[in-house]
């Protein structure tokens, strides 16, 4: 089913009334709207709340990352960020240094959503900047990370624009409709990072030394094509959601049976099916939920099972250069006695799914989803949300900070 089909007609007032709206323009509206009006009300009141970080059961494990000083071949390419980032600073006027720069403990990294509208307008929205400033901060952003992360982080932003147009509100959703920040004073030992968020594209990234946590990630997509413009053929999640379904094909019947916690994404329990996320737990402003570990263990299955599990994980792991990937999939497949897989939907093929990885140390999560500036009123294979998280307070490299700055 192509997602041609489910275009709204340009008089629709879903898209009528937000017409020639901008980023700004839209605020007012948005916290007015029945649907969105409800979504900026709850998360506020979960943003002010202290962060701990998500757990299993309220309770955080302490010393799962400690800090340290990785080999040379597995850290993070601190110098290159560094320079990227003051490149980035030094093209900027007292204002603009001013509005994209935090403490590194600040309060604002917290405030990354994936929707279009805007709650909260931390750092610089990219849009409204000189085109020197986003080459220099998308430049930060591939110092960073892999190179098939960079990849990935401007698809989201390419498939982002390319909606805009395709519904005919360019001024709500483009390829740069993203804020921008940086938090501390780049350094090649203390900690610092950067953010990135717009519609379905959340980046937080945090460097200490050679250390790297690239945590939360929220990358999404509706389509998940470009199929005309200059960016025609781009795709996005195909693999990713084949790695889902391998997982699933290698269980037995037993493991399947219980590994699928739900065999329809609609028909759940009140409560399991968010407004806006949907059926994914680790979203925006889900800093300190608890999320209870559900599905099969991850040590019950056989050992090509296993690994098709770890080739699932280690795709999200995959926004991280190759050495600070490599640390990051040996702490996790060190936590394989407490892992766990679940899933909610079909097993076709062609079946859209949810489906959950989750350890003392990561979480991820794939869920298809209804259509948000599309019609579908079911989830489509063509509407994808991915989120990956550090569990037990290490998102946003917090545990790595604390321990960084404490008393030496």
């Amino acid at each position: 089913m192509s997602f041609r089909e489910h275009l709204y007609p340009p008089e629709h007032p879903r898209i009528a009334e937000l017409r020639g709206l901008d980023a700004y323009a839209y605020v007012p509206h948005a916290r007015h709207d029945a649907f969105t009006g409800t979504l900026i009300e709850g998360w506020k009141l979960l943003s002010a709340d202290p962060y701990v970080g998500t757990t299993s059961d309220g309770r955080l494990i302490p010393g799962l990352f400690p800090l340290q000083e990785p080999e040379d071949a597995d850290a993070a390419p601190v110098a290159a960020m560094v320079a990227a980032a003051e490149r980035l600073l030094d093209g900027l006027d007292a204002a603009q240094r001013a509005r994209i720069v935090y403490p590194v403990d600040s309060i604002e990294w917290r405030h990354w959503a994936n929707p279009e509208f805007l709650q909260f307008d931390t750092g610089l929205r990219l849009e409204f900047q000189p085109a020197a400033v986003r080459e220099r901060f998308l430049a930060l952003v591939e110092a960073s990370l892999s190179p098939r992360g960079a990849a990935d982080v401007r698809t989201m932003m390419r498939i982002n624009g390319f909606l805009g147009e395709v519904v005919g509100l360019p001024g709500i959703m483009n390829e740069f409709s993203y804020n921008a920040s940086i938090f501390g004073t780049p350094s090649l030992t203390e900690p610092w990072g950067w953010q990135l968020f717009g519609h379905h594209c959340a980046v937080n990234c945090l460097v200490v030394g050679g250390q790297l946590v690239v945590s939360p990630v929220f990358l999404g997509a509706e389509p998940n094509e470009i199929d005309a413009g200059p960016h025609a053929g781009t795709v996005a999640f195909v693999e990713r959601i084949a790695l889902g379904r391998r997982v699933l094909d290698a269980l037995s019947d037993a493991q399947r049976a219980v590994a699928i916690t739900a065999p329809s994404l609609t028909d759940l329990p009140p409560g399991r099916i968010h407004p806006g996320d949907e059926r994914h737990l680790a979203g925006a402003f889900q800093d300190n939920r608890v999320i209870p570990y559900e599905g099969v263990r991850v040590a019950e299955l056989d050992p090509s099972a296993q690994e098709r599990v770890w080739e699932l994980v280690a795709d999200f792991v995959s926004i991280l250069p190759d050495g600070p990937a490599r640390l990051r999939m040996r702490e996790i497949r060190a936590q394989l006695a407490d892992t766990w897989f679940s899933w909610i939907g079909g097993s076709g093929p062609d079946d859209p799914y949810y489906c959950r990885v989750q350890s003392p140390v990561v979480i991820v999560e794939i869920d298809h989803h209804c259509g948000v500036f599309l019609t579908n009123d079911t989830p489509q294979p063509f509407h994808i949300h991915t989120v990956m998280r550090t569990p037990n307070g290490n998102d946003y490299g917090h545990a790595l900070v604390r321990q960084a700055r404490a008393p030496r």
